[in-house]
């Protein structure tokens, strides 16, 4: 039996919240939907550089993210976390996995160790085909930076229950259907209109910088379908 769309999530919007526009792949057919991991691959290499961030608050830190890919049954999937509750911040929020960069690491490094450390994909499993565009947290402090990871298959995930509370994969096809994602423009002091980002899934909505990553890969990927 499905779960039902969308989790539970602590989602803080302030007063002023208006309705996003509808995402650049709302008018492919199921047939476009269907994304297979060449596709991704394709897309994410060929796509161009990312826009210079903006100018961040000092101090921020460098961090960097895994979206690990792989394929079943002709299509691509992704893996995603739940965070623990006894994490210091974003406690139980769907995030990929990912963390700080250490000091004298490369930011793909970064990723590909923290995904071994938080759900046992190993580094040498991972072909990195590129980065995503880098953004900077609301929350935090942190310049985040993605890095797309093709899997050879159905990884053996081992999450570590001091920082993950649940592993689970989504198929791209899913991401896309009607219904899923939807966008909303808030208004926050000292930072001005902001375009906020969701997808419900089964079981599990998916919000801030996670789901701006995703909203930035699906155009990525269907931008040669539209």
């Amino acid at each position: 039996m499905a779960r039902a769309r969308g989790g539970h999530q602590h989602i803080p919007r302030p007063p002023h919240v208006e309705a996003g526009h509808p995402p650049p792949w709302s008018a492919l057919d199921n047939g476009a939907r269907a994304v297979d991991v060449e596709r991704v691959r394709r897309a994410v290499k060929a796509a161009p550089p990312g826009r210079p961030l903006a100018p961040t608050a000092p101090g921020a830190q460098a961090a960097a993210v895994l979206v690990p890919v792989f394929e079943e049954d002709g299509l691509a999937r992704l893996v995603l976390t739940r965070r623990s509750t006894d994490l210091p911040s974003h406690q139980g929020q769907v995030a990929f996995p990912g963390g700080k960069v250490h000091p004298g690491e490369t930011s793909e490094a970064g990723a590909l160790r923290e995904a071994h450390e938080e759900v046992g994909i190993r580094p040498e499993e991972v072909d990195v085909v590129g980065p995503l565009e880098e953004l900077a947290t609301v929350a935090g402090g942190f310049v985040l930076a993605p890095f797309v990871g093709v899997l050879p298959g159905r990884p053996a995930l081992v999450p570590n229950p001091g920082e993950v509370a649940r592993v689970f994969d989504v198929a791209f096809a899913d991401l896309l259907e009607a219904g899923v994602y939807h966008g909303e423009r808030w208004e926050l002091p000292g930072v001005g209109e902001r375009p906020m980002h969701f997808f419900d899934i089964d079981g599990e909505t998916v919000w801030g910088a996670t789901a701006r990553i995703l909203h930035d890969l699906l155009v990525v990927v269907t931008s040669s379908l539209r």
